[in-house]
């Protein structure tokens, strides 16, 4: 008989320490650099109304894990959320299974402290103001995950639905609703744009000199102006498939800096600025642009500290 906890959206939340995770995010983004974990780009099948997608993993130190996802992205019209599924965690010497985990709430957390830990890395140390583009679950978990980074002299929330942005900044004491994307973007120092648009959300002149942006939509939410080579402009990512690979595996905006199947010298991988083997912010005006499009080592990482943490609140099933 094999004994597996089984943590729900709930049981992920309060069984997953923030710094644990960021320790956990960071070794896996430095795993990615130095190549010695194991894990393929994403697989999907493509229905009428969304997709399923894989993401096994492997990292030496931390274990073994899988996530199986759908994204549906007309969910939200129906009261459901995009993204539902679960994320296995394995024995990595015995293969047992050892937790089953609601995907959709792992996601959620590790993508918001995987960007929290690349603007650490990236944005100004001065810098103080911040604004959160999206009003669903990854705005509202990037204001979670971002509040700890910092005290943040000013927090703006935009939205193309505006009655969702007035809803969730009363869960976030000091935060304002701006109206207008390229105001609210103008006026931080710490972009965060987490939106399913499948077009730019804000006009690239918008961006300040010495912002840092962070984008983890799946569309091509980001402006070409700040995925284009230009010396005031640096570009980031967690995997070399974010480049390489084609969507939903790889960004949608930075397919045209792949060539012949690697990554161009324009981007940057962010494990290799934690290595010190790479220059992250190289001076107080340029752009940091970081691209997230997620990575089976985050999913893990969760997973692990969740299991870390696990105690008789947790249900466990024998099979």
């Amino acid at each position: 008989m094999t004994t597996i906890r089984v943590f729900g959206a709930a049981a992920v939340r309060t069984h997953t320490d923030p710094t644990r995770l960021r320790e956990l995010l960071t070794q896996g983004l430095i795993s990615i650099a130095l190549g010695t974990l194991d894990a393929p780009a994403r697989i999907s099948a493509h229905g009428e109304h969304g997709l399923v997608g894989a993401m096994p993993g492997y990292v030496p130190g931390m274990g073994m894990a899988a996530k199986l996802v759908t994204v549906f992205p007309g969910n939200h019209q129906r009261g459901l959320p995009s993204h539902q599924g679960v994320v296995a965690l394995f024995d990595s010497e015995t293969g047992s299974i050892k937790a089953l985990l609601d995907a959709a709430t792992v996601t959620a957390i590790r993508t918001a402290h995987n960007a929290a830990v690349a603007a650490d890395l990236l944005a100004r140390p001065d810098a103080t103001s911040l604004c959160v583009l999206g009003s669903g679950v990854q705005g509202r978990e990037h204001l979670r995950a971002f509040a700890e980074l910092r005290s943040w002299t000013s927090i703006r929330v935009a939205s193309r639905n505006i009655e969702h942005a007035r809803q969730m900044v009363q869960e976030f004491p000091g935060c304002i609703v701006v109206e207008n994307f390229d105001d609210a973007v103008a006026a931080s120092d710490v972009v965060c744009c987490c939106t399913d648009s499948q077009a730019p959300i804000f006009r690239s002149e918008s961006i300040q000199p010495g912002t840092h942006v962070s984008s983890v939509g799946r569309g091509a939410e980001l402006p070409a102006g700040l995925v284009t080579a230009q010396a005031e402009v640096r570009v980031f990512v967690e995997w070399p498939g974010a480049v390489t690979s084609a969507p939903p595996a790889g960004a949608v905006e930075l397919q045209h800096l792949s060539s012949q199947g690697s990554m161009s010298g324009e981007v940057t991988l962010i494990g290799d600025v934690l290595l010190e083997r790479k220059d992250g912010r190289t001076g107080p005006g340029v752009i940091t642009v970081f691209k997230s499009t997620g990575h089976a080592a985050q999913d893990l990482a969760v997973a692990v500290v969740a299991m870390e943490n696990v105690d008789d609140a947790v249900p466990a099933i024998e099979i």
